[in-house]
């Protein structure tokens, strides 16, 4: 099964990335050049939204673990939400994501950033 990779830059410094079908050997490079051809300098938040991601194989996990570490060195984080439950076992199995990057849906993501936000604005 083929790989749908959807891109939203919903703002100067946030790249959403929302995967359908699977993310395997054939698949990985198709995300990890998307990636590189979609993430900018300014970008800080990288989302993947893998509501639709059937499987994930340790291609897959790679190009997440090199997204992540893209960011990190930017000061910048990866975010991933609505995981299907085999998605969230390969997670678990294999501790590839902390569990704080992972939340369960685009809603708990928004509410755990506006209180990172907000934070940062009373400590000014």
């Amino acid at each position: 099964m083929a790989l749908q990779i959807l891109i939203d830059n919903t703002s100067t410094n946030t790249l959403s990335v929302a995967l359908d079908g699977q993310l395997d050997t054939l698949t990985a490079n198709d995300l990890e050049t998307s990636i590189q051809t979609n993430l900018q300098q300014d970008t800080q938040t990288l989302i993947f939204d893998l509501q639709n991601l059937s499987f994930v194989s340790s291609a897959g996990l790679r190009v997440f673990a090199k997204a992540r570490k893209t960011l990190k060195l930017r000061n910048g984080k990866v975010f991933f939400t609505n995981p299907t439950p085999q998605v969230k076992k390969v997670f678990d199995i294999v501790k590839a994501v902390p569990i704080s990057e992972v939340f369960a849906s685009t809603e708990e993501l928004d509410a755990y950033l506006t209180v990172m936000q907000t934070e940062v604005e009373d400590n000014q």
